[in-house]
This record gives C-alpha cells, structure tokens and sequence, in this order.
C-alpha cells in the first residue's frame, strides 16, 4: 500500500494548544497540498498505521507549514502524531509540465544509447547545482552520471521505464 503513496512531509511538533502542527514540507507543491480542505494521510513511521486527515488551515512559517486539521482543535487530541509521515496518494500527484518526472518515475528506469545498447538501471537521483543527474549502475559495477539535459536525455517512457540518452564525449 505505502507504494501507492507519495511524501509530502514529515510531523516534527506541535504548534501551541489549539492541535495546531508544524511539517516541514518535502513536496515542491506546498500550496496544493497543505490547502484547506485537501486530504493528507499520515502514516506512524514504524507500525505504518494510517490516519486520513483533511486540512483546515495552513501557512507557512520558518521553512515549516503549522497546518491544523479538521476536527482536531487541541494539542493533546495531535501530540500522538509527532515524527509521523505526510503522504497522499499516487492518484493525488500534481500533473507536471512536458518532460518533468517525479523521482519514483525516474528510479529504476533501464538506459540505453541511441544504438539500441543497454547501459544500466537509474539508482539514484542527485540535485547538485543547475540540473538534476541520473546515477546509472552499469553491469559492470561502474556509476555512470547522467547530467539531465536535452542534449543527453532524448526520451522518458515513464510507463516502459526506459530512458533513451545520447551519450556525450567524457560521459562514459
């Protein structure tokens, strides 16, 4: 089940008496997701327990969102829910522009050149600066780093997940 759902944040306190809760936020949709009247789901980090929620109110404030849910209007009826995961499902994830992907898309996709060879398996994503780089494992144990560009990602079928790359000079 917990595959069906995507993070959205994590519960690190409460906020005052009145069941009001501080997230900090790991979606790139804050507003969409934290808005009045959306459904959260949260899940107990170790037993995976879940609780759907639905937002009452919401805003931000020091890199953290203090939200409050409907129904819960007391610190003591919330203090239960520190250290729990905010997630929503699958069927909930904003619609991204052409050829942005989100990184459970990405993961696990298999590369290959434009010839037709396949080069490895996408393991992991990393954000170091201007554009995003896929870390492909190769048979040969080897990581091959893929810059996400257009002049090296040629195609994403996120349903076959298969990524079609031209591979630059000094790339391999």
């Amino acid at each position: 089940m917990s595959d069906s759902l995507l993070s959205v944040g994590k519960i690190v306190n409460t906020h005052g008496i009145r069941g009001e809760l501080k997230i900090i936020s790991s979606t790139d949709f804050p507003e969409v997701r934290f808005a009045p009247k959306s459904q959260l789901i949260l899940v107990h980090p170790e037993s995976g327990e879940q609780i759907q929620v639905t937002v009452a109110s919401a805003r931000p404030n020091k890199g953290m969102f203090i939200v409050r849910f409907a129904g819960y209007d007391n610190i003591n009826q919330v203090e239960k829910y520190k250290g729990f995961d905010v997630k929503v499902s699958k069927e909930e994830s904003v619609e991204l522009p052409e050829n942005e992907y989100y990184f459970y898309e990405i993961i696990g996709c298999r590369v290959m050149d434009e010839e037709g060879e396949e080069l490895g398996v996408i393991e992991e994503i990393l954000r170091p600066g201007a554009n995003d780089v896929w870390v492909v494992k190769m048979p040969s144990r080897k990581q091959l780093l893929l810059p996400v560009i257009d002049d090296v990602v040629l195609d994403v079928d996120v349903k076959a997940k298969l990524v079609k790359v031209h591979l630059m000079e000094g790339l391999l």
